[in-house]
Formats: structure tokens, sequence, C-alpha cells
């Protein structure tokens, strides 16, 4: 599956700082030197960005956010966990719905190569 540019911009990013910290860290040690890597190459972001549900005719802040929003279109999740399971990927998913954004990836940085931890979505 071929990865559009961005995905693949972001992608080299998190290689960048995966290859210099391993596996093993807390994933907010990895959110800010992503997010440091991301700045350096000229890549927009928000960290952290509020996502409101909204519910027939309400729109409710129930605390959900979403790890990293890159130029408007393209939500990264982090994790740093033993394997990525469904409710990471279920977590994901709901959260481009929510966004209306049409693409995002799950990296998992608990792996020796970051290639075994990422997972592109596409709505």
């Amino acid at each position: 599956m071929e990865f559009d540019e961005l995905s693949n911009r972001v992608i080299g990013c998190a290689i960048e700082v995966q290859s210099h910290l391993g596996p093993g860290l807390l994933e907010s040690a990895y959110e800010q030197c992503l997010t440091h890597e991301l700045n350096r190459n000229g890549i927009a972001y928000q960290l952290d960005r509020p996502l409101p549900v909204e519910y027939k005719d309400i729109r409710l802040d129930c605390g959900y956010r979403i790890d990293i929003l890159v130029e408007k279109q393209l939500i990264v999740e982090l994790k740093s966990v033993e394997e990525i399971r469904g409710i990471h990927e279920a977590q994901l998913l709901t959260s481009m719905k929510l966004a209306g954004v049409k693409i995002g990836l799950l990296m998992n940085f608990n792996v020796t190569k970051l290639k075994d931890g990422i997972k592109r979505f596409v709505l």
C-alpha cells in the first residue's frame, strides 16, 4: 500500500525519533520528540487538540483529545505498548470520524523497528 506524501513525511520524522530513542519510554516522551521533528521539518501540527462529541443536536466536551493533528488532514495516535490491540484501532477510527479527518496513523513506539509498529487507516 502506498502512503501519501504527508504520511511518509510524518513516518520519516517518527523513524528519526525511534532510531535515537529506541523502545521502552513513555508515550509522552515520544510525543515531545516527534513534535520537535515535525517542527524541524516544517510540518504544521496541533498537539492534544480537543475533540468534542456531537450527539444529535448538542456538542459535548467529554475530554477527548487528538494526540497530534498534522496539517488539519492527518491524525497521529501515539502508543508505547506491548502490542497494538483492537481498542487502539477503534480509538483512532472514532477520532477520525468525529474530527472529519480521512487519514490516520497509529504508531506504537514500543517496538525494535518502528515500521513494525505503524498502521495506517483511511476512511
